[in-house]
């Protein structure tokens, strides 16, 4: 996978915790969806994506959130999306997917 956009997956007891970084377009949408999903094989009880560090996401990547967000809930996955920036936050909104998925901006809240 070149160019990912997952820089660092670490792990909190059974929390998977994903920063991203960089922009999220058609060029690095099915690095991000096929590395999420492959977070799921490893059987976490709640998946975090931090999204502080990207300044943009365009439909494509909210597509592979979206996905993930389905396979999460066929296993009983909790999804937690972690500090959205300014833009990406007013995509979900628009989209009014911010009702669907579960934001914070607390890092302590998320993996709780």
């Amino acid at each position: 996978m070149t160019d990912s956009p997952i820089q660092t997956i670490t792990w909190e007891g059974k929390v998977a915790v994903a920063s991203i970084a960089g922009d999220i377009d058609l060029h690095r949408s099915a690095a991000l969806q096929q590395g999420l999903l492959g977070l799921l094989d490893e059987q976490p009880q709640k998946v975090v994506v931090d999204l502080s560090a990207v300044p943009y996401m365009d439909s494509s990547g909210v597509a592979s959130l979206v996905k993930l967000l389905s396979r999460t809930r066929k296993l009983g996955v909790a999804l937690v999306l972690l500090s959205p920036s300014p833009k990406v936050r007013s995509i979900l909104e628009i989209t009014r997917l911010d009702s669907v998925f579960t934001i914070t901006d607390s890092k302590q809240e998320a993996t709780a």
